[in-house]
C-alpha cells in the first residue's frame, strides 16, 4: 500500500509539473517527509521521499522517487567535510537509503533533508528566476514579496545550499520561501498542500509584478528589417537553411533537430537587444546544461537571401566554436571532463526562428523548450532591471561538474541508428510500415511519408508519437509535393540521413492489356517517384555534408521474367538500375545507395490487397488466401517472406556493419534461382 505521504507527493508534483509556468521539462524536485514501518526492527522509522535524479515531475511516479532515512541523512552534517569538498555527500546519501529500489537520490536531496518542513518544492519558475537573475534580485525579492521569500545568493546546488536554505528557514519563520540567486525558487509547507500554495504564490506573485511594472520594450526597440517574416515564407527559408544549420551542429558528432517560430523566439529576435542578451547566456543550471551556455545567433536581417545566411552561418560557426574553445582553456583544470563538443545546440535565425540540437528528438526539443524559457527570464528581468546571469566561471563549474559527467557516463548506450533521420515512402502499411518500425526499433526518428496521410499519422503514433515518427503525406510522382515532404521531414527533425524509395503500386496485365494509363501510372509511381524523391533527398544530404543511405525496395522481378506484369517489372528494372547509377554518382559525398529485391510478400501489402494478389492467384490458379504459401514453396527455402524481412535487410544495410557497401542489391525472396544475381 502508497504510503498516504508518498501519494500526497506524487499528486502535488504532477500537478506542478503538468504547468510549464511553474517549471521546465524534467526541472526542478520535490519531497515529503513522514513515517513508515521498518520491516527489520518493526518500529516506525521518518523518511525522506525525493524526487530521484533525472526524474520529471509532471509524470513523476512512486519508482521515480529516492526514499531515505532522515536521520541518517541529516547525521551527514557531523561528517559534512565543508563546500571544497561536498561533492562527496553525494555518493553518502546511498548509504542513507531505506530498502532497495527507487531512483537515484540528486544532488538537490540535502536542500530537501535538511530544511525543517514536512513537504519541500524547488522549481524553476521563469518568473521565479527572472528575480533571480535580475541585477538588483535582493531588493526586488523584498519590494515584492516582504518577509514571506527570503534571498539566497546564487551557490552552486549541493549540501551547503541545502545547509544555508535550512538555516534561513530557522532564522525566518515568517517565510514561506527563497528565491535563489541565479536559479529558481524553493517553497515549503507543513502540509503538501500548504507548500503547493506557497510555491504558486510565489511564482504568481512575481508573475504579476513583472506584468505590472515591466517596461514596454524590455528587448529594446524594434529592429528595421528584423520582424518576423510571413508563416509560408519562414518556414520556406527555415527549410532551406536547415541542411546548413544541422551541419553546423553535428560537426563534431550527428544530431537531431528541432524547429520552432514559437512567437517568444520570433519577437526577442526582432529586438535591438537580442545580441547582447544571447551573448549573456542562460542562468538557471537545467538551462544552460541542455542549451550551452550561449546560442549561435545569425546577425542578418529577415530578409537576407538564403545562400547570403548560408555564407554567414559558416562564418559565424569558426568563431563560435573558436569562442567555445577558448572559455573551456579559460576555466579548465587538470582533472576537467574532456571537452564535449564545440558546437550551439541552439540556433537563432531572425525573422525564422529557433533551430535545437541534441542526441534525439526529445533533448533537442526540451533544449528549445528551455531557451524560450531563458527568453522569458530575460523579458521579466529586463522589464524591471537588468538581467545578470551567473557568471562564465562559475556556469564552466556546473556544465563540467565531475557529477554531471558522471551522470553522463552512466547513460546507457546509443542504440545503432541513434542521431540518424529517416523518410520511408509508402510506409503507412506493409513493407514500408515494417521499415520504419524498425528503423525507429534501432534509433532513428522516422517521417512516415504516405498518400493516405490519415493512415501515416496513424502509423506514426503507433510507434511512439512525434519525438519518434511524424506523418506526412506526399504523392511521389508529384515534384513539388515531394519537396514538401522533404521539407516537413526537415522542420520535424533537423536534418535526413536515411531515405527509402517503398512507395509502389501494380497492376497485374498482360502486354495486350496493358494500356498507356497502366504504363505511365507504374511508372510515375516507382521509377519517376524514386527519381524525385532521391533528387530532393540528395541535395539535403550534400548540403548536410554527413554522407547517408538512399535504399530502393526493388523486387526480385527486377531480374525475373514472369508473366502478365510488363509495366511492374519494367519499372522495378528501371529502379533497380537507378541504384547502380546513384551509386556511383553519390559516392563521393559518403552517401551509400543500395536495392533490397524481396519477391512475394503478401502480409500486410497494399498492392497485394489492392487487386495484384487476386490477379497473381488467377495466374497462378490458386485461392488468393494461400498465395503467401505459393510464393514460399517455390523458394529454395520454402519460407514465406514477410514485410519484417525486408525490414531487417533495410536496417543490415543502413547500419554500422556494412558502412563500406554500395551499389548492393540484396534479394529477400527466400531464395529464387531465377532472380539470382549475375
Amino acid at each position: 500500500m502508497t504510503n498516504p505521504s508518498v501519494a500526497e507527493l506524487i499528486s502535488r508534483s504532477n500537478s506542478l509539473g503538468a504547468d510549464p509556468k511553474n517549471t521546465n521539462y524534467a526541472g526542478g524536485n520535490t519531497s515529503a517527509k513522514g513515517t513508515e514501518k521498518d520491516p527489520v526492527t518493526g518500529e516506525e522509522v521518518e523518511l525522506l521521499w525525493v524526487k530521484g535524479s533525472g526524474g520529471d515531475l509532471g509524470t513523476l511516479k512512486e519508482s521515480g522517487l529516492a526514499t531515505l532515512r532522515l536521520d541518517r541523512m541529516r547525521a551527514l552534517v557531523d561528517v559534512y567535510p565543508g563546500v571544497e569538498r561536498e561533492d562527496e555527500m553525494v555518493a553518502a546519501f546511498d548509504y542513507c537509503l531505506h530498502g532497495k529500489g527507487g531512483a537515484a537520490p540528486s544532488i538537490d536531496t540535502a536542500m530537501h533533508g535538511l530544511v525543517d518542513a514536512a513537504h519541500v518544492d524547488h522549481l524553476h519558475p521563469d518568473s521565479g528566476i527572472a528575480i533571480a537573475t535580475a541585477v538588483d534580485g535582493p531588493e526586488l525579492t523584498a519590494t515584492i514579496f516582504g518577509e514571506k521569500v527570503v534571498w539566497v545568493p546564487w551557490r552552486r546546488p549541493g549540501f551547503q545550499l541545502g545547509l544555508d536554505i535550512a538555516e534561513i528557514k530557522e532564522r525566518n519563520p515568517q517565510a514561506i520561501g527563497c528565491i535563489l540567486g541565479g536559479h529558481g525558487i524553493t517553497a515549503w509547507g507543513e502540509t503538501s498542500a500548504e507548500s503547493q500554495q506557497n510555491s504558486l504564490w510565489i511564482i504568481d506573485t512575481a508573475a504579476a509584478y513583472i506584468a505590472e511594472h515591466s517596461t514596454a520594450e524590455p528587448f529594446g526597440p524594434a529592429l528595421e528589417g528584423y520582424a518576423a517574416l510571413p508563416t509560408a515564407e519562414r518556414r520556406a527559408k527555415a527549410a532551406a537553411l536547415t541542411p546548413t544549420i544541422r551541419s553546423i551542429a553535428s560537426a563534431d558528432k550527428p544530431q537531431v533537430g528541432h524547429y520552432t517560430d514559437d512567437d517568444a523566439v520570433l519577437e526577442f529576435l526582432a529586438h535591438a537587444e537580442h545580441p547582447r542578451l544571447a551573448e549573456m547566456g542562460t542562468s538557471c543550471p537545467d538551462h544552460f546544461l541542455r542549451t550551452k551556455v550561449k546560442p549561435l545567433v545569425l546577425d542578418l536581417p529577415a530578409d537576407a537571401t538564403v545562400e547570403d545566411s548560408i555564407a554567414r552561418l559558416h562564418e559565424l560557426h569558426h568563431a563560435y566554436r573558436e569562442d567555445y574553445q577558448a572559455y573551456y582553456d579559460r576555466h579548465a583544470t587538470a582533472d576537467s571532463p574532456a571537452l564535449r563538443g564545440a558546437d550551439p545546440a541552439i540556433v537563432l535565425i531572425p525573422g525564422v526562428g529557433m533551430f535545437s540540437f541534441g542526441k534525439d528528438k526529445q533533448t533537442a526539443r526540451v533544449a528549445g523548450e528551455f531557451y524560450v524559457n531563458a527568453i522569458n527570464v530575460m523579458r521579466g528581468a529586463e522589464g524591471l532591471s537588468s538581467y545578470a546571469p551567473i557568471d562564465e566561471a562559475e556556469k564552466f563549474r556546473i556544465e563540467y561538474w565531475a557529477l554531471e559527467e558522471a551522470k553522463l557516463q552512466r547513460m546507457p548506450a546509443p542504440k545503432p541508428l541513434a542521431t540518424r533521420i529517416a523518410l520511408v515512402t509508402g510506409a503507412a502499411s506493409g513493407i514500408g510500415k515494417a521499415i520504419a518500425e524498425r528503423l525507429a526499433e534501432e534509433g532513428a526518428v522516422v517521417a512516415i511519408a504516405d498518400l493516405n496521410l490519415a493512415k501515416a499519422q496513424e502509423a506514426a503514433a503507433e510507434i511512439g508519437g512525434e519525438d519518434k515518427a511524424v506523418g506526412i503525406a506526399v504523392d511521389v510522382s508529384d515534384e513539388d509535393a515531394v519537396v514538401k515532404a522533404i521539407d516537413e521531414t526537415l522542420l520535424a527533425f533537423g536534418g535526413l540521413d536515411i531515405v527509402v524509395n517503398n512507395a509502389g503500386l501494380s497492376l497485374s496485365k498482360s502486354l495486350l492489356d496493358t494500356t498507356v494509363k497502366d504504363w505511365d501510372l507504374q511508372h510515375n509511381v516507382m521509377a519517376k517517384g524514386s527519381f524525385l524523391v532521391s533528387k530532393a533527398a540528395a541535395s539535403v544530404l550534400i548540403a548536410q555534408g554527413l554522407g547517408g543511405d538512399v535504399i530502393y525496395i526493388s523486387s526480385k522481378n527486377s531480374v525475373f521474367a514472369g508473366p502478365n506484369n510488363i509495366a511492374y517489372s519494367a519499372t522495378k528494372a528501371d529502379q533497380a538500375h537507378q541504384v547502380r547509377l546513384l551509386a556511383a554518382e553519390l559516392g563521393e559525398h559518403q552517401i551509400r545507395v543500395n536495392g533490397i529485391n524481396p519477391d512475394g510478400v503478401v502480409q500486410g501489402s497494399g498492392i497485394f490487397a489492392s487487386g495484384w494478389g487476386a490477379n497473381r492467384a488467377a495466374t497462378y490458379g490458386i485461392e488468393e488466401k494461400d498465395l503467401g504459401k505459393f510464393y514460399a514453396q517455390r523458394t529454395i527455402l520454402k519460407r514465406e517472406v514477410l514485410p519484417r524481412n525486408v525490414a531487417n535487410a533495410v536496417f543490415a544495410l543502413v547500419g554500422p556493419e556494412l558502412s563500406h557497401t554500395t551499389g548492393l542489391h540484396v534479394p529477400v525472396d527466400a531464395g529464387v534461382a531465377a532472380a539470382f544475381l549475375r
